[in-house]
């Protein structure tokens, strides 16, 4: 049986801090393009609000925003 995971997803929750830019925005965790099927549920982190950074409360990855 094949699983519908597409080849070019980066796997969710694999590092500790992400880099993302206004492109990313809205942001979350898990961010659109990781595979989700080993991961936690969606949330939604407000970056821009928190002085650039964020943190996820599931996993615990640490995202700031560039630029």
């Amino acid at each position: 049986m094949v699983h519908p995971v597409s080849v070019n997803t980066i796997p969710a929750n694999a590092e500790n801090h992400y880099e993302v830019t206004a492109a990313d925005l809205p942001l979350s965790c898990p961010m659109p393009g990781m595979s989700r099927w080993n991961s936690h549920p969606r949330v939604y982190l407000a970056i821009k609000e928190s002085g650039g950074k964020a943190k996820c409360p599931y996993c615990g990855a640490d995202y700031t925003l560039k630029g």
